[in-house]
């Protein structure tokens, strides 16, 4: 059996304090490693091409910040160039223990996943060490992430200790993705337009005196808008331009429904606050029954869109399309 070609990339700004270990604990099963100095102010390139005589490694400069993803899909660029067969992203803060690397991509490998990410809510005991801020925003993110993106069994979407097939990574439309902090989620629901398979991987996160680069409680309402555009995106190309089932028909009548029995029954209270006559038994049996119809079908449209999750592995597929891109 061949061994698959593995590449690294590093986006850096702001971690010239570990960029360089984290470099030396990169394992002998990566053949390539992408520095992609994000217009840091620390010049972390500069001392990596001075201190690091590992000949895997290849340092690029941004003479701009572009951002996380920015970065992230530049490196992409050069694995893909370079003819890479899984592509790997690690932060060089230190924070994620190359060690995890051959957990990462096995079940790439093993054709059972396109796309694979950390996950560090898994094991108890990792949670407890975590800042409390990040438990909560975290958690709060993943739960819009299940809605933007459609991956409904995965969590912490901003997980940036992420593998991805490199026939996977070509055939997305990597320009388009979020260059910002918003990148993971945001390629996640790219991820989900092309129908790939994700899956988490248990891993723990290490927490030192670092400081991170996002801030939850600046992000959130960026997310959140981010999210919901892409859940308005997700759900159009889904259940309506590539396809129209009977989940298309819950999702509209399921709203149309809900929104008339709102809109009437907020009519007729306040109507009946004006007047000080009481609305009949009838009038609220018609305003609460298509709230009550309009709930159920858009429960039912829920489960049929959790259900419709990924499951089949894309890039064994890619061959012949990818050839047409």
């Amino acid at each position: 059996m061949v061994k698959p070609r593995v590449a690294v990339v590093i986006p850096c700004y702001k971690v010239s304090r570990s960029i360089l270990q984290v470099l030396a604990a990169i394992g002998k099963d990566v053949d390539l490693i992408y520095v992609v100095d994000d217009g840091c102010p620390e010049n972390t390139g500069d001392l990596v091409i001075q201190n690091c005589a590992d000949p895997r490694v290849h340092v690029i400069h941004h003479q701009r910040n572009q951002g996380v993803g920015g970065a992230t899909i530049t490196g992409y660029y050069q694995a893909i160039a370079a003819e890479a067969e899984i592509i790997i992203k690690l932060d060089g803060d230190g924070q994620m223990d190359p060690a995890y690397i051959p957990v990462l991509i096995d079940p790439i490998l093993a054709g059972n996943a396109d796309y694979t990410k950390g996950n560090r809510f898994f094991n108890l005991e990792d949670i407890s060490q975590m800042p409390l801020i990040r438990v909560i925003g975290n958690a709060g993110l993943s739960f819009m992430s299940k809605f933007s993106s459609g991956y409904w069994d995965i969590f912490d979407p901003t997980n940036g200790y992420t593998a991805i097939h490199a026939k996977v990574a070509r055939f997305l439309p990597l320009a388009k993705v979020s260059q910002r902090f918003f990148f993971e989620s945001d390629l996640l629901f790219r991820l989900n337009t092309v129908r790939a398979v994700v899956m988490d991987v248990p891993m723990p996160s290490f927490y030192g005196d670092e400081i991170s680069n996002l801030k939850i409680s600046r992000v959130v309402f960026e997310f959140s808008i981010k999210h919901l555009k892409n859940l308005i995106k997700r759900i159009f190309y889904n259940y309506y331009l590539r396809d129209f089932n009977i989940a298309s028909l819950e999702l509209l009548f399921g709203m149309l429904l809900f929104l008339f029995g709102v809109i009437f029954g907020i009519h007729k209270w306040r109507s009946s606050l004006m007047s000080g006559v009481p609305v009949t038994s009838g009038t609220v049996m018609l305003a609460a029954l298509p709230v009550m119809i309009g709930v159920q079908l858009l429960l039912s449209f829920l489960n049929y869109d959790i259900q419709n999750t990924p499951r089949n592995v894309l890039h064994p597929r890619l061959k012949f399309m990818l050839k047409k891109v």
